[in-house]
């Protein structure tokens, strides 16, 4: 019932896997890095839902409450989200792709599904593309600057 993918950008993050995991994992922290999620409550581990702020450009926030399907520490992340009644379903993936030691590429995305889902998705995919991309390019600020401060070099990494 997925029919529709809404971006996959990708940014390339000079620090290590589990250094871009740990500020994924650190949700209560992401009010303080994440444009796209301004609030984050809840715990990552499968079945349990999370309460986020989704904040589209353009868009007023929104509170949305998606259900963790998967992760694997400095891998990915995942999740279901139903709305509209099941009309609109989605699975949002959030993935590190580790390339050397400290050198990895993040890349993020939705696909849509559910009767509304083709609707929904091409109504908003311009606006959900650019929150991904904000998304990235924050969260690569954040665990180089992390990294920088454990020791790491980012500048310096292959």
């Amino acid at each position: 019932w997925y029919s529709r993918a809404v971006g996959r950008p990708s940014v390339g993050v000079q620090a290590p896997a589990r250094v871009i995991w740990e500020v994924l994992a650190d949700l209560d922290a992401w009010s303080e890095w994440n444009p796209l999620y301004t609030q984050a409550v809840g715990r990552i581990a499968i079945g349990d839902t999370l309460v986020l702020t989704l904040n589209l450009p353009g868009e007023s926030p929104e509170t949305i409450r998606p259900v963790i399907t998967d992760w694997t520490p400095a891998n990915l992340l995942h999740w279901k989200l139903s709305l509209a009644g099941g009309l609109v379903r989605s699975v949002r993936y959030l993935e590190i792709d580790e390339l050397a030691e400290a050198s990895c590429i993040f890349a993020n995305g939705e696909i849509m599904g559910g009767l509304l889902g083709r609707y929904v998705a091409k109504r908003m995919g311009r606006k959900m593309y650019r929150g991904f991309t904000a998304m990235g390019k924050a969260l690569k600020v954040r665990a180089e600057a992390r990294w920088r401060a454990q020791g790491g070099n980012p500048t310096s990494a292959s």
